[in-house]
């Protein structure tokens, strides 16, 4: 069994895809341990609440320093015992200590463009990623890309949705299947 943690800062609709393709089976040999978010009104918090998941809010707002932020984050982290961590939306720099102690063990998903860039810049494909976290800012070794055609007429909202629907509440469940059973 894969326990897997969730790390989130918002609404959670990356984690609700991920608690959706559990119950449906298509994430299977894998136990959702804890979702832990920086921010206290994370709706995030509530999705893994009615799910009967831990959920755990742990600020940087709350230390003196990013320093004593990062041991605190680790610490909580360590007290899991967890075989994946997923960034699902989770908008603090993972500390440096944490990158190297779950090497191999933290996983990312974020777009390739942001909306309003691959808008003004003109592109007509734009997608999203799952990735490896690394000493980098998403430098990692890539699980999975799916890419999203930008249609004429779209505003970076209708984008943005688009993006989470077509690309990443898709690849992000199969990433972690994936890890659960030995394929990546």
């Amino acid at each position: 069994m894969l326990r897997t943690g969730i790390m989130v800062s918002g609404g959670g609709t990356n984690l609700q895809a991920i608690l959706d393709a559990v119950d449906s089976g298509k994430i299977t040999d894998t136990e959702i341990s804890v979702v832990i978010s920086n921010n206290p009104g994370a709706y995030a918090l509530e999705r893994a609440r009615t799910h009967g998941i831990e959920a755990v809010c742990i600020s940087p707002k709350e230390f003196e320093s990013r320093e004593a932020f990062n041991r605190a984050f680790l610490e909580k982290v360590d007290k899991y015992k967890l075989d994946l961590i997923v960034l699902a939306g989770f908008l603090v720099k993972i500390p440096e200590a944490m990158v190297k102690k779950y090497e191999g063990r933290i996983i990312n998903i974020h777009p390739s463009l942001i909306h309003e860039e691959a808008l003004r810049r003109g592109v007509k494909v734009t997608g999203a990623t799952v990735h490896y976290v690394d000493g980098g800012m998403d430098t990692g070794p890539i699980i999975l890309q799916k890419a999203v055609e930008v249609e004429k007429g779209d505003t970076p909202e209708i984008l943005q949705r688009r993006v989470m629907e077509q690309a990443e509440w898709i690849i992000l469940p199969k990433a972690i299947q994936m890890i659960a059973h030995g394929e990546v």
